[in-house]
C-alpha cells in the first residue's frame, strides 16, 4: 500500500500548482467581495435573518455529513438566544445541540482569537457533553491515546480507508499545526482554510468529531479572510451536497508525496459553489425587503402576509387555494377572497392551465 502523506519527511511542507487553481481562486475572491457588497444593501432585520439562516445551516449540515440529524428549529433557536436575536417561536434545545452550537459560534464569532490546545479541547468537550459518542465511551476534551483507523463495512468485512498519525505523535503534530495556523500570515486566509482542513483531518487528533472540528476551523479562517463574524454562506451545506467527492479527494490526496493541488482545487470549487448558492439566497432576501418597502402602506392582512413571506422564502410545490386554506386555517371561500384581493392589487398572478389546476405565483 502507498505510504500516507505523513510518512514523508517534512510532510507538512505542502506544495501545489498555482496555475491549476488561479482561475477558481480569482472567481471565488470576486464572489466573496460581491456577497459582502450585497449584504451591505440589506437592512438590519434582513441581514440578521441571512446570518441566522447561514449559521443554522452550517451547524445542521456539518452534523448531517457525519450521519447525525439535528432539529433545525432547535438549532436556530439556540443560535438566536446566544446571539441575542429576537425571533418568534423560540423552542428549547437539548444539551447536545447547545454544545454543537457553542463550538460553531466560538469558531465564527471569536475568529480573531488564537486557536490553542485548550480551546480545541473545549470544542471537543462541547461536542460530546456526556463523554459518549452514540453507545461508545470516548476520550473527551483531550487528544486520543489510541490508534485510529477510519473503516466502513460490516464486522469481519471492514474496509480500512485511513490509518491516522501514531497516537504518540499527535501532541507534537498538533503543536506544529497550531503554530502554523496562528503565526503564518503569508498565505491568503482562504487558502489557509483549505490547507488547515486537510492538515487537521490527516492528524485526526480526537477519538471522534474530527470532521466537525475540521470544518469549524475552516469556518474560523474564512471569517478571518473577511475580517467579520457575519456569516452568509455555509461551506458545510455544500460539502454535504458534494460529500462523495469530498471523501474521494481526501482519500486520494492522503497518499500524496506532498502535492495537495487536487484537494485545494476541490475545496475552492466547493466554496465557490457555496457562495453561488448564497448569492441566490441574498437576491431573494433583497427582493423580499424591496417588496415590503414598496407595499408598506398597502392593506395586507396577516394571512396574506404569511403566504407572501413563504413565497419569497421558497414555497415548496404549487400554491393553490386549497393549500392556502390549509396553511392559514380558513375556509376555501376566504382563501379565494384573499387570493383575488392580491391579484387585484397586482401582487399575485394565476399560473398553470386554469380550471381546477390553477396555481398562483408572485408577479415579477
Amino acid at each position: 500500500m502507498a505510504k500516507y502523506i505523513y510518512n514523508n519527511s517534512n510532510w507538512t511542507h505542502f506544495t501545489w500548482d498555482d496555475q491549476a487553481i488561479n482561475a477558481v481562486f480569482g472567481e471565488l475572491k470576486l464572489l466573496q467581495g460581491n456577497i459582502i457588497s450585497q449584504m451591505n444593501l440589506l437592512g438590519f432585520s434582513a441581514k440578521t435573518e441571512a446570518k441566522l439562516g447561514a449559521l443554522t445551516l452550517d451547524v445542521v449540515k456539518s452534523s448531517e455529513i457525519e450521519g447525525e440529524l439535528l432539529n433545525y428549529n432547535q438549532v436556530r433557536s439556540s443560535i438566536a438566544r446566544r446571539l441575542g436575536i429576537n425571533i418568534a417561536g423560540l423552542v428549547e434545545s437539548n444539551r447536545h445541540i447547545e454544545g454543537v452550537v457553542e463550538m460553531m459560534l466560538d469558531a465564527t464569532q471569536r475568529f480573531e482569537q488564537k486557536l490553542t490546545h485548550k480551546r480545541l479541547f473545549g470544542w471537543h468537550a462541547a461536542l460530546f457533553p456526556t463523554g459518549y459518542s452514540g453507545p461508545y465511551a470516548i476520550e473527551v476534551g483531550k487528544y486520543r491515546t489510541g490508534e485510529m483507523q477510519v473503516v466502513s463495512g460490516a464486522m469481519g468485512h471492514e474496509k480500512i480507508h485511513y490509518e491516522a498519525v501514531d497516537a504518540k505523535k499527535v501532541k507534537s503534530e498538533m503543536t506544529r499545526f497550531l503554530d502554523w495556523l496562528n503565526n503564518n500570515n503569508q498565505l491568503d486566509p482562504v487558502m489557509k482554510a483549505a490547507i488547515a482542513h486537510f492538515w487537521f483531518i490527516i492528524i485526526h487528533p480526537f477519538d471522534d468529531g474530527n470532521g466537525r472540528i475540521g470544518r469549524a476551523i475552516s469556518d474560523m479562517l474564512l471569517a478571518r479572510s473577511e475580517n467579520s463574524a457575519e456569516r452568509f454562506y455555509s461551506m458545510s451545506s455544500q460539502i454535504l451536497i458534494e460529500r462523495k467527492q469530498y471523501y474521494k479527494v481526501l482519500q486520494k490526496v492522503q497518499h500524496s508525496s506532498g502535492d495537495i493541488t487536487e484537494w485545494l482545487n476541490w475545496f475552492l470549487h466547493c466554496l465557490k459553489n457555496a457562495m453561488l448558492t448564497t448569492q441566490d439566497t441574498l437576491q431573494r432576501i433583497l427582493r423580499k425587503t424591496e417588496f415590503w418597502k414598496l407595499h408598506e402602506n398597502t392593506a395586507i392582512n396577516e394571512r396574506q402576509r404569511i403566504i407572501l413571506n413563504m413565497l419569497f422564502d421558497g414555497f415548496e410545490g404549487k400554491l393553490q387555494s386549497s393549500k392556502w386554506a390549509k396553511i392559514t386555517k380558513v375556509s376555501s371561500d376566504t382563501a379565494l377572497r384573499d387570493i383575488k384581493d392580491l391579484i387585484e392589487k397586482g401582487i399575485l398572478k394565476e399560473i398553470g392551465d386554469g380550471g381546477r389546476s390553477v396555481a398562483y405565483g408572485l408577479v415579477d
